[in-house]
């Protein structure tokens, strides 16, 4: 087994209750987001300096080390600008959503390494969040429950609830499936817009190769093994890199635009990716347990948001 077994993550349903009109946008991912980034500084912060960076606390604040974590100072491989993000956050389905007062709004948030062990601060900001208010109206809600729902086969758990106000003991961890001879297909469903880039260009569905969708998920989850769950994969990224170009790939994928306003450059931002079917066959062995772990982890730019989501079917 390449990858630890189990890994450190788990999937929560986060239900609120909706006490004032909340308009969410067609996609809802970087709204969400962003309201959750903002309250958990406002929670954690503690020298409330502006840019986190210079602040001497900016290893050992939880704010960061959830949010946007800090890159190691050095790196026997390579010197990193950024890491990615210790969660994922996956809004209601696509399309704008308006929620009156009584409604439930529900979405799901992934937590990984380190960020598990924040849970109560996580939960504590997203309440804070909820109530401040999010999307076009400064809408508002309750945090109700939550419920733990990594694996789908099994019932939801509920771990904390606004009545009991604690959070209970749970385990979060992901059991991995152990690869195996198996070269049947694995069909892949995409549901959020996966953008993949080659050189700096997002690539379209006419463009994307399966090197480029299993380059990228097994460099996504080796820094994330790396930084998060305290593993650093020993692989030989050449011969996968090889491998990967080996692999068939049927695709019936479109391209589904996409954008945001960025505050903080102040301006908009194309973020579109391919949505779709996406079958590989071939040589699959090294690749699975990847691609099964992708599910909860995405790939591809700003997963955080909740991109590049997909499901298989081995």
């Amino acid at each position: 087994m390449t990858l630890p077994n189990p890994f450190p993550l788990a999937r929560y349903r986060f239900d609120c209750r909706v006490t004032s009109p909340i308009h969410l946008p067609e996609y809802a991912g970087s709204t969400l987001r962003g309201a959750f980034g903002n309250a958990l500084r406002r929670t954690a912060c503690m020298t409330r300096q502006k840019d986190c960076k210079p602040c001497p606390l900016y290893r050992s604040c939880p704010y960061p080390a959830v949010f946007a974590p800090p890159p190691p100072a050095s790196h026997a491989l390579q010197q990193f600008s950024d890491i990615p993000a210790a969660f994922i956050v996956e809004p209601p389905d696509w399309g704008e959503k308006h929620y009156e007062v009584g409604d439930t709004l529900s979405f799901h948030f992934v937590a990984i390494g380190q960020a598990i062990h924040q849970l109560p601060l996580i939960i504590h900001a997203w309440q804070r969040a909820l109530e401040k208010g999010i999307g076009r109206g400064e809408g508002a809600a309750t945090l109700h429950s939550v419920a733990l729902t990594t694996d789908e086969a099994a019932p939801s758990l509920v771990v904390f609830d606004v009545d009991r106000g604690r959070l209970d003991p749970h385990t979060a961890y992901l059991p991995l499936i152990e690869p195996n001879d198996n070269d049947s297909p694995v069909q892949l469903k995409l549901h959020t817009p996966m953008r993949i880039q080659r050189n700096g260009h997002p690539l379209g569905p006419d463009e994307l190769e399966s090197r480029d969708l299993l380059v990228g998920l097994i460099r996504r989850i080796s820094l994330i093994s790396e930084f998060h769950a305290g593993m650093r994969l020993d692989l030989d990224y050449g011969r996968l890199a090889e491998q990967a170009s080996t692999v068939a790939s049927d695709k019936a994928l479109t391209w589904r635009d996409w954008k945001r306003y960025s505050s903080r450059q102040r301006q908009e931002m194309a973020l579109g990716g391919v949505v779709g079917q996406w079958t590989l066959s071939g040589n699959l062995q090294a690749f699975r347990e990847f691609l099964y772990l992708g599910q909860w982890l995405h790939v591809g730019k700003n997963a955080s948001f909740g991109l590049g989501s997909y499901q298989w079917a081995p």
